[in-house]
C-alpha cells in the first residue's frame, strides 16, 4: 500500500462529490474524489507527478505510482473557451504538489452564469485507488492545504479495452471503442458534429434520444454518459484518453462531421450561443467575427504588402533619406514594385470573398467573380466625371439630391450611387453572406440540367444587383453623415475633435466608411497645404500597430507572436489591415484599448495644433510633419509629431498589455515556463 496527500487546488469550501450539480460528478462515474466551492484565484498541483492533459478549463496529472488525477474548474466551462483561466503548464511538464499552475477568474466564470464548482477526481480510480479518506473537521481550507489521504493499490488492475466491433480507423487500441461508441450514438447518419475537452467526447447528434446510454456506459473506457440540454450535447465520458479516441471517431466517420450544409445548420441550431445576450451586441460580435474570420487566410499576403510598401517609400525619397535612395518614383521600376505591394489592398473584394464565401458556406467562386466585378475599371469608371466628344459628361445626378446623396449613375433606369469598391470588405463580406441563401434556393428549385449554368449565372447577377443598389448606396450615406460630423467636430475645437476622432477611427474603418473621410483630407490639403484632419488619422494607425506590438510582447504562442510582430511592422509602414484583422479585432480588448492611445495622441495633436503635409501616415510618413518652405507651421511642428507619436505608442502598449490581452483569450493553453516554487502541505 502507498498512502498519498491530496491538496486543495484551490481555496474554498470542500464538499462532497455526491453533491456536485452534474450527474457525471456527482455519480463518481468518472471516478472517486472531491469538490470545492472556490475563493480564490491561484490555482496548484493537487498532488506531484507529469502533466498528461490540459484543456480551457482542466488539467490531468499522472503520480510516479500511476494515480491520475484530474482538476476541472467549472461546471461546463468549456463553453468559454479558456477565457476566464491562465495557465502556466504544459502537457509534459513535471509539477510538484502545491506548485502554482495558473489563475481563475471565479466572476467571468459567474458572470456566464454558469457554477464554479472544482472537481478533483481519480479518473482510474477503479485499476488503481483502494481507498480515500477525506480528513475530517475541514469547512474552508487554503489553496495547497491537504484535503484528502488516497490509498493506492500495490498491483494495479487495468482493464484492456477491447471490443467486438470491427477496426476501421487509424489502428490503435481505441479503435474498436470509437466504432462502439459511434454505434452506440445511433450511428454515423446520426452525428452532425463531434468535438471533445479534456475528458469527454461532445456529440451533436440529429436525434440524442437514439443514443443507446446503457451500451455506451457498458463500453470498457468509457466512465459515463450525460446529455447537456443547453449545449445540445450528447457528452460520452472517457478520461485521459479522450484524444486518442476521438481522432479514431474522425477516422471513422471522415467527412461525414465537416464541411455539409445540412451539419452546419443542425451545429447552429444546437449549440450554445457565445457571447453576449444582448441581441445587437451578439449581432455585432458575429459581425466581427464574420470579418476577422474572412480576412485571417490573407493576413500575411496584407502584411507583406504593407512592408513592401513601406520599404519602397523609403528608398524612394530622396528629399528625407538621401544615404537610401536608389528607386526613382517616376520609374517603371517604381510602378511595377508599389503594383506588387497594394494589389492585395486593391483587389480585397475579390479575396476577401473568396475566404468570406468559404467561412459562410456559399460558392467562393461565384463570391469571388462579384469581388472582381465590383473592382473593375469599367464599372470604376461610373464614378468619375469624363469626357465626351470635348464635353465633361457627368454621371447621373437625379433624385438624390432628396436625401443629401449625390447618385452618380443608373442601373435600369433606377439612379444609383457608386462608391469605391477597391480596398473594401464590408459589400463584399455582406455579397457572400446573401449568396448562400440565394445558391441554396437556386441550387433546390432549378432543374439539373440547367443547374451547373443558370445557378451561378443568377446567384452573380441578383446578389451583385443587390449590392450595387442597397449597398453602396446605405454605405455612402452612411459615410456621409460621418463626414458632416467630423468636419463639423474639426471646426467646433480641435483638441476635443482629436479626441474623439482618435479614439474612434478606426470605428469606421472595421465597415469601410473611413472613405467619406478622405476627401475632407485632400480637401484641406488643396486650399491650404497642410490636413489637421490627417494628422489624427495617423495616430490612430499608430496605435492599432503599438497594440500589435503588446500582444507580440506578451503572448507566449509561438504562431500569434509571429503574426503580431509582422502586423506592428506593416501598421508602422502605414497599412493597419494586418494588425487590425489578424490580432486586435480577433480579441476585441486589444482593439478597444489601443484606441485609447489614439485619443491620446489625437489630443495631443489638437493641443498643440499639429499640422500633416502629405497623406502617407504612420511613423513611416514621418517626413509629412516637416513644414515645407513657403508653409506656415510651428517650428516644433515635427517634435510634437514624434512627442504624440511616442506617448501613442506608450499608452496603447500599455492599455493593451495590462488591460486588453493574454494568451487564454485564444482559446489555447499559456505555455509559459512553470515555476517550481514549491509549496510545503500545511496539514490540519
Amino acid at each position: 500500500m502507498a498512502d498519498t496527500k491530496i491538496l486543495a487546488p484551490l481555496a474554498g469550501h470542500v464538499i462532497s462529490l455526491a453533491d456536485v450539480a452534474d450527474p457525471v460528478f456527482s455519480k463518481k462515474t468518472m471516478g472517486d474524489g472531491f469538490a470545492l466551492q472556490p475563493t480564490g484565484h491561484d490555482i496548484v498541483a493537487p498532488v506531484s507527478g507529469v502533466v498528461i492533459a490540459t484543456q480551457g478549463h482542466a488539467f490531468g496529472i499522472r503520480r510516479s505510482d500511476g494515480l491520475e488525477v484530474l482538476t476541472h474548474v467549472g461546471l461546463e466551462t468549456v463553453s468559454l473557451e479558456g477565457k476566464p483561466f491562465e495557465w502556466r503548464i504544459k502537457e509534459g511538464d513535471q509539477v510538484n504538489a502545491g506548485d502554482h499552475v495558473g489563475d481563475v477568474d471565479l466572476a467571468e466564470i459567474k458572470a456566464a452564469h454558469l457554477d464554479t464548482t472544482t472537481m478533483v477526481v481519480f479518473t482510474n480510480t477503479a485499476d488503481l485507488l483502494d481507498k480515500l479518506t477525506l480528513i475530517s473537521g475541514q469547512d474552508n481550507v487554503s489553496a495547497g492545504e491537504t484535503v484528502a489521504d488516497a490509498t493506492v493499490k500495490t498491483t494495479p488492475k487495468v482493464a484492456p479495452v477491447t471490443s467486438s466491433a470491427p477496426a476501421k480507423g487509424n489502428g490503435t487500441k481505441y479503435e474498436p471503442l470509437a466504432a462502439d461508441i459511434i454505434q452506440g450514438v445511433g450511428g454515423a447518419q446520426n452525428v452532425d458534429k463531434v468535438i471533445h475537452c479534456i475528458t469527454r467526447l461532445r456529440f451533436y447528434l440529429k436525434d440524442h434520444t437514439v443514443a443507446d446510454d446503457h451500451k455506451i456506459e457498458s463500453l470498457n473506457g468509457v466512465a459515463g454518459v450525460n446529455y447537456a440540454d443547453s449545449l445540445g450535447q450528447y457528452q460520452v465520458v472517457i478520461g485521459p484518453a479522450v484524444t486518442d479516441v476521438y481522432d479514431e471517431v474522425v477516422a471513422q466517420l471522415g467527412s461525414s462531421v465537416v464541411d455539409d450544409a445540412a451539419t452546419a445548420d443542425a451545429v447552429a441550431a444546437t449549440k450554445q450561443e457565445k457571447g453576449s445576450k444582448n441581441p445587437l451586441v451578439h449581432a455585432f460580435q458575429a459581425i466581427i467575427g464574420t470579418i476577422t474570420g474572412s480576412m485571417m487566410p490573407i493576413i500575411g499576403l496584407l502584411a507583406a504588402g504593407g512592408m513592401l510598401n513601406g520599404f519602397l517609400s523609403l528608398f524612394s525619397n530622396k528629399a528625407s533619406f538621401p544615404a537610401i535612395y536608389f528607386i526613382d518614383p517616376a520609374s517603371s521600376t517604381f510602378t511595377i514594385l508599389q503594383s506588387m505591394a497594394m494589389a492585395p489592398f486593391y483587389f480585397l473584394p475579390i479575396l476577401v470573398g473568396f475566404s468570406a464565401a468559404q467561412q459562410l458556406k456559399s460558392d467562393p467562386f461565384v463570391v469571388a467573380a462579384i469581388g472582381a466585378f465590383l473592382v473593375k475599371p469599367d464599372f470604376i469608371y461610373l464614378t468619375t466625371a469624363h469626357v465626351v466628344d470635348g464635353k465633361v459628361v457627368q454621371p447621373a445626378q437625379a433624385l438624390g439630391s432628396l436625401f443629401g446623396v449625390s447618385l452618380n449613375s443608373s442601373f435600369f433606369g433606377l439612379p444609383i450611387n457608386i462608391p469605391s469598391y477597391a480596398y473594401s470588405i464590408f459589400p463584399i463580406i455582406f455579397a457572400a453572406w446573401l449568396a448562400r441563401p440565394v445558391g441554396n434556393w437556386l441550387k433546390k428549385h432549378l432543374p439539373l440540367v440547367l443547374r451547373s449554368i443558370f445557378q451561378p449565372l443568377l446567384t452573380l447577377l441578383i446578389v451583385g444587383s443587390v449590392v450595387v443598389v442597397v449597398v453602396g448606396p446605405a454605405i455612402t450615406l452612411v459615410s456621409q453623415g460621418i463626414s458632416t460630423i467630423v468636419n463639423w467636430l474639426l471646426h467646433l475645437n480641435y483638441p476635443l475633435s482629436g479626441l474623439i476622432i482618435g479614439g474612434l477611427y478606426q470605428a469606421l474603418v472595421i465597415f469601410g466608411l473611413h472613405w467619406m473621410v478622405v476627401p475632407l483630407i485632400a480637401n484641406e490639403i488643396a486650399q491650404t497645404g497642410h490636413s489637421t484632419l490627417n494628422a489624427i488619422v495617423n495616430f490612430t494607425m499608430i496605435a492599432q500597430g503599438a497594440g500589435a506590438l503588446a500582444v507580440w510582447a506578451k503572448t507566449k504562442i509561438p504562431s500569434l507572436k509571429g503574426l503580431a510582430g509582422a502586423g506592428f511592422l506593416s501598421a508602422m509602414a502605414g497599412i493597419t489591415e494586418p494588425a487590425m484583422y489578424g490580432i486586435n479585432l480577433k480579441y476585441g480588448r486589444v482593439f478597444w484599448m489601443a484606441n485609447i492611445g489614439g485619443a491620446v495622441g489625437g489630443l495631443i495633436a489638437g493641443l498643440f495644433n499639429l499640422n500633416m503635409y502629405g497623406f502617407t501616415g504612420s511613423l513611416i510618413g514621418f517626413p509629412s510633419f516637416a513644414v515645407p518652405k513657403g508653409q506656415t507651421g510651428a517650428d516644433n511642428n515635427m517634435l510634437i509629431f514624434w512627442v504624440a507619436s511616442i506617448a501613442t505608442i506608450a499608452v496603447s502598449f500599455a492599455m493593451v498589455y495590462f488591460f486588453g490581452f493574454k494568451d487564454s483569450d485564444t482559446g489555447q493553453i499559456k505555455t509559459v515556463e512553470k515555476k517550481n516554487a514549491f509549496k510545503d502541505a500545511v496539514a490540519k
